[in-house]
This record gives C-alpha cells, structure tokens and sequence, in this order.
C-alpha cells in the first residue's frame, strides 16, 4: 500500500503530514558517518564467517563510506564496488545522476559464500565467436603442437589442456591462428546466458513510482539479486534500515529467515501490511519428503559448453540458475508467521545495579534535557495540524512521578497547564507508574493535562478522563520519537514529529446470546484536541489496521485475527480485485491445497471492515484489540466477555 500522511476527507479537521522518517543530521556529514560506524561495528559481529554485508550509498558519499567499511571490516575483505542504474536520465544542471552504488564487503573474504548469478543473452548468433587464451600460467604441458602445418608452442606459458585435447579442438574447428599464436573459438550459442558482473543496468525503478511503498525505497530487483548471490534458503538476513520491508519482502519469497529493524512504526506497520497481503510462487524443494528448506530448491540447469568438456570429450557442465527455480503452479504461497518484537514490559536487573552510577545519571539528565527542548520546539502533535500544542515553557519539577509540567495556550489565548510522567529511555511504561502520576495530579488539583511520555506501553494504560476536587483533566499517552535516542546525530526540526498522542479506539462489544458469540466492532478512534479541550472523534477510516488476539494472556498478543482499512476501500479494492485472480476456482483450490484450510467466502467479505469473525463468549475470557492509525501509532484495548 502506497504510503500516505491520510486524506482531508478522512480527517475531521486540516490533516498534517508526519513524516516515516528524518534525514537531516546535526553535523552533516559526521554525524551520518558516526551513526553508521555504530551499526557497522555491530553488523560484523553478527556475520557467520563466510557472511556478506551491502551498503547501498549514492556517488556523494561513497568514498568516505568505503573508507569506513575499510576500517571496520579490513580492506582485504572488499569484494566489489557494484553501480546500479536507478532511474533514466532526466534533465539536470550538469550530467544527470543515474546511479547508486553498492559496497560489498566480506566477514572474511577467503570464506565468502557465493553463487554466481547469469542473466539470458539478449541476441545470440550460432555462427558470431570470440578468441580466447588457451595457455596458463598453472603448469600443465608444453610441448610444441602442429596445427594447420605449423608447429606453435605456449612460449614461457602452458597449454590449457593436453594435446590430446589440442588435437580434438582442432578435429572440432574449435582452434583459430591468431599472429603467431593458436586460440580457442568460443561461440555465443555455447552459452546462451552472461556473467552477471558489478555493473547492473536492468534495475532501473519506473519514473512512475507506482510500485513504490516507501520514499527511500531499494528496487527489489536489488535486494534480490545481493540475497541470491550470497545466501541460500533457510540462511538468515538482517536490515537494520526495514522502511518498507522489501528485504523481508524479498527473503519471504526466497526461503530465506530475515530479521527486520527500524525506529520508525510507520514504516514497521507498512511493512506488516505488505508482508500480511503477499502471495508469491512455490518453488519444488529439492528435499520433497523431509520438507527441509536448508536442502535448498529445485533448479533449472542449463548446460556450457567449455573448453574443458570439448577437449577431454566429455559431456557438456551445467549451470544452475539460482534466480529460477522450479514453481510448482498448483500451489500458493503467502508469508509464514513472523513476530513483532519491541521493548518489553519487565525490566529485571542484578541487585549490583540497583545503585545508578554517576555517569548513568548524567546520561538520563542529558536524555531529559532533550526531551523537554523538544516539548517547546515542536510540541505534542495529533495529525491535525491545528491541533498542535507547542508549550510555551517546560519546568523541572522534583517529584519523581511527575518531572516536569509545561503551559500551552488554548484556542482562546488562555493559558493552560500539563504535567509530564516521563517513561524510561529502554522500558516501558507501567501501569503503576501512570496510576502515581494521576494520584499526584489530583493532589495538586491545578492540572489541565497529564501527558505519559513513552516509547512503550503497558496495555493496560488507556487515555482517560480524572476528576479532582476542583474539575477534570485529561490522561494521554504520546509517544517519543527514536530519533531524541539519538544524541548529537539528528538536528533540531520544529517540524519533527518527536511527540505523536495515542488515540483511545472506540470498542463495541456485540453479544449473540442465541449463538453463544461475541463480535468486536472498532467504531473510530478517539483523540485529545489539547487546542480547543476536547475529545475528538476520527473517522474509521484513519486506522489503517487492526488486529485481534480472541484469547489474550495478559502479556503475549498473539494475532488471530487481521483486518484491513487502509483509508478507503477502493485503495483495498484493487489489492482485492488482483486475489480476486488468485481466489477464483482453480486458484482458490491450489490455496486451500497449500495452506491445508478451506477458504470461507465470508470471512473475504470482512476482511476490510471493523467487524471480528465471531468469538465464543466464554466467561472472563480476554480480548485484547489492537489499532494501527495511518500514522503506525498502536493502541491496545482489553476486553473481558
């Protein structure tokens, strides 16, 4: 799904873009290349010992790219610099830029797994041939061969073969007299496929960038071709940079297991809705009966004709093709199940750290600091824009439970009061914590506001209005963007959206006492307009997800049950309308064949929509729904029947 910031009509006042990533570094270039050392150091711990890395980068920077991967995984481990063509020539000032670059380097190069990809020739004449070398310099034999009448030696070289071989080549027209040398022929129709080398000019992504999910977004075609050339099924791939998933996107397809980070939960939830709506071929496994995907796929081999076969008369070798296996046309794949990790809810640590040393504090106090310049440069934002509420002044306070409290104006140009609850840099935010924050909010009885600041959430926690002695104030959550992690690395954007408010999702529980059901219906999504002090309700048609677990533990949200909304349904008509395909008899059976379930049209029919499939109305049972806006918020809601 195309990545959007939402419709006007879908916003009950003037939407705001907030964007899926920033790319603008404090120290320009140094901050960029500090960041990327850091991971760099990382990623060559966790290479496996034949493990390959690749940095795309642009002609920019790509020196000084290199010279850092130079020092963190030895020059002796370079293994190529690839251009990849990225886009036609368009006009430009100077000579247009068409190309990026692609660093490859080893974990260590004399261990490197590789697989040599090819790609059909595009013309092939039967009788066009090229002259090739037949000496070397590995000793072999060197006696002098008669050809034609004329007797040739290798000079200080070898022959290539034997002269046996010599004179089988010649019986075969294969030798040509070239000054005062023999070559070899080589004809184009030997080989009907070429080397794939470090210059890939067939990965150029259309002008039209309708395929694309993501702006920064890597043409799959790359991603494929580095993944194939290094790995093969079952191994594991990693891309700290996910946006928009083509690599799990990409490692789904091919076997392979992936693991996928990004700071980003917009890009996260673009790339849990391109993996939950995929389908791709299913290619033969090579061990059919085990099923064990290390054992690698079925592949089309196609056979080269080599000096080698020619000369010692032997059949000719065979080439696989390892980006074309054999697809099995009556089965369907889709993505396998994967995981969302993030920050957990229990923080254990040893009774020796319980006593924070000096320099921790100093770091905490440094991360504060940050956070509440953040809160009078850029504010508290909802997605609407003028429903912004940038503070006008933050004040440390010293109460552990509330730190700090700010003053924001409201539409009419009074000035209100926030008390902030600041949650931990690598933790998440308890319910016990919220519940003191609002116990000294009421003692206080002067708030307006309490906003819980967080990466992560208890799901326990819901925005909510308190009452106090002397009138109400509103409880939400909002969480801190990844990039105030980021110390001295990104600069200070008053457009940055580093505080985004939680809406609270409006949940109806529908009973079927007759049928022994319950059915979940999301109604909207309901956000706290710090401007004009109010709760405001959102369309529907801002989630762009929701998901369901009908059996919830009380900690483990385990999906099972998906559905779709995507801001508009004619956007889910045409990802429909393309398994409308895939769904119709014949496909439909090759499904239900590979996924061994039967398809229930119903169950196609709510796939976009804001009713669950019904749940059977167990008493105390739990059911935790959880929202994803078009902004990749989440907010969880639990339900006991």
């Amino acid at each position: 799904r195309t990545v959007q910031d939402g419709k006007d009509e879908h916003l009950s006042s003037e939407p705001e873009q907030i964007k899926a990533f920033r790319d603008t570094w404090e120290l320009g270039i140094h901050s960029y290349l500090s960041y990327l050392r850091d991971r760099l150091l990382v990623a060559r711990e966790l290479l496996t010992e034949s493990g390959s890395c690749f940095v795309q980068i642009s002609d920019e920077n790509v020196h000084l790219v290199r010279n850092l991967m130079d020092e963190i995984f030895g020059s002796e481990n370079f293994v190529s610099l690839i251009t990849v063509v990225k886009r036609s020539p368009q006009p430009d000032k100077y000579l247009p830029t068409v190309t990026d670059y692609i660093l490859w380097y080893a974990c260590n190069k004399e261990a490197l797994k590789f697989r040599q990809l090819f790609k059909p020739k595009e013309k092939i004449d039967t009788k066009e041939f090229s002259t090739n070398d037949i000496t070397s310099s590995k000793f072999y034999t060197s006696p002098a061969f008669e050809f034609q009448g004329k007797k040739y030696t290798p000079g200080k070289r070898y022959w290539s073969t034997s002269i046996a071989g010599l004179t089988r080549l010649a019986e075969l027209n294969r030798l040509v007299v070239s000054g005062n040398n023999i070559r070899y022929k080589r004809f184009e129709a030997d080989f009907p496929f070429q080397y794939i080398g470090n210059v890939w000019a067939d990965t150029t992504v259309a002008g039209f960038a309708s395929d694309k999910k993501y702006v920064v977004e890597t043409s799959a075609k790359i991603i494929q071709r580095c993944l194939l050339m290094c790995t093969d099924p079952g191994d594991l791939v990693i891309d700290p940079t996910c946006g928009s998933g083509t690599t799990a996107y990409v490692a789904e397809q091919w076997g392979r297991r992936w693991i996928t980070i990004d700071t980003s939960r917009i890009a996260l939830n673009i790339a849990k809705t391109r993996l939950m709506t995929a389908s791709f071929p299913y290619y033969r496994l090579y061990d059919e009966v085990g099923q064990d995907i290390r054992q690698g796929f079925v592949y089309r081999e196609v056979p080269h004709i080599t000096l080698k076969s020619l000369a010692n008369d032997e059949p000719p070798a065979s080439e696989k093709l390892y980006d074309q296996p054999e697809e099995d046309k009556k089965r369907l794949r889709v993505a396998g199940p994967f995981t969302v990790e993030t920050l957990q809810s229990l923080n254990p640590i040893a009774p020796e750290e319980l006593e924070t040393p000096a320099e921790e504090l100093e770091s905490q106090a440094q991360f504060e600091a940050r956070v509440f310049a953040g809160l009078t440069a850029s504010g508290v934002r909802n997605g609407a824009k003028n429903e912004q509420a940038v503070f006008l002044r933050v004040e440390r306070r010293a109460s552990p439970a509330l730190p700090a409290e700010g003053y924001w104006r409201d539409a009419d140009g009074r000035e209100r009061k926030a008390y902030f609850l600041l949650g931990p840099r690598f933790g998440t935010v308890s319910k016990g914590q919220v519940n003191d924050a609002v116990k000294e909010c009421r003692q206080l009885g002067d708030a307006d506001w309490l906003v819980v600041l967080g990466f992560a959430f208890d799901d326990a926690i819901e925005n909510r209005e308190q009452t106090m002695s002397a009138g109400t104030f509103q409880v939400t959550r909002a969480r801190i963007g990844e990039d105030l992690l980021q110390e001295g690395l990104l600069k200070k954007d008053k457009k940055a959206a580093s505080f985004v408010t939680i809406g609270e999702p409006e949940i109806a529980l529908l009973r079927d006492e007759q049928a022994g059901t319950a059915t979940v219906e999301v109604r909207g999504l309901d956000i706290w307009d710090p401007i004009n002090n109010r709760l405001a309700a959102r369309s529907v048609e801002d989630i762009a997800y929701w998901m369901l677990d009908d059996d919830y533990d009380g900690s483990n949200f385990l999906v099972r049950q998906v559905f779709f909304c995507g801001g508009e349904k004619g956007e889910f008509k045409k990802w429909r309308t393309k398994l409308d395909g895939q769904a119709s008899a014949t496909a439909k059976k090759k499904a239900e064949q590979t996924l061994r379930i039967e398809l229930d049209e119903d169950a196609w029919e709510r796939l976009y929509g804001f009713q669950s499939h019904p749940i059977e109305a167990q008493k105390g049972r739990q059911v935790a729904v959880r929202v994803i806006s078009q902004f990749g918020e989440e907010s969880t809601r639990v339900l006991t029947l």
